[in-house]
């Protein structure tokens, strides 16, 4: 009988390190890594090059709303992903926006949960991972942290790519998401029941890795 791969789902706050954090798991494990937000902001940018105004898509009925649909439903290429910029605060937004739109959500459902099935296991990190995609995820988490240290993050980082931004304008954009992603009626951003919840506003990396890496030790032994 084939033993179901073992899957780790990471839920949480925008810039609340999740990404670092499922990669370094993924590598540490031999397991394959997948950050479901970049998913968002691939069909947020392929969005933002055809429309004039991206809160059109806030009408999920208009033809931007449509077109995002058919984009999340097409076969997407990683290796396009990767080449794509899509660090940028609008790109962020966009991603934002899209990903209240039900065609959207469902288009790239198969995708994620086909990363899931890798034999090899797999650790994915989202907004919904545990709660839509992988239900039955053998370990979950959500992470979290304060949203001044999470601006203070994305600040930092997008500074260190040459980006020229201002700290009060991605600490406004971070609120604005964590409202469209709580309040959305489809998959809103929530905690799974079963999720271990991790506040890492006052803790290092090294630290959030280790405290996660005990609790999958323990659940796979």
């Amino acid at each position: 009988m084939t033993q179901k791969p073992f899957v780790i789902a990471i839920d949480g706050t925008a810039a609340s390190g999740k990404g670092t954090l499922g990669k370094r798991l993924a590598s540490h494990l031999g397991m394959v890594h997948l950050d479901t937000g970049l998913l968002y902001r691939y069909v947020g940018c392929k969005v933002l090059r055809e429309v004039i105004n991206i809160e059109s898509v806030m009408n999920h009925n208009s033809p931007e709303a449509k077109f995002a649909g058919q984009v999340a439903s097409k076969p997407i290429s990683l290796e396009e992903i990767v080449r794509l910029d899509l660090s940028g605060e609008a790109v962020s937004k966009a991603a934002s926006m899209v990903s209240a739109i039900p065609a959207v959500r469902a288009g790239l459902l198969e995708f994620q949960r086909n990363v899931a099935s890798d034999p090899k296991g797999a650790v994915l990190d989202g907004r919904d991972i545990g709660t839509v995609v992988c239900p039955d995820a053998e370990a979950k988490f959500f992470i979290t942290a304060s949203v001044e240290s999470r601006a203070e993050r994305r600040f930092k980082q997008l500074q260190a790519l040459g980006k020229q931004v201002i700290y009060g304008d991605i600490l406004r954009e971070l609120k604005d998401r964590d409202a469209r992603d709580a309040s959305r009626k489809l998959a809103p951003m929530m905690a799974a029941k079963d999720a271990f919840k991790l506040d890492t506003t006052h803790m290092n990396m090294d630290e959030v890795f280790e405290k996660v890496l005990s609790v999958v030790l323990s659940k796979r032994a």
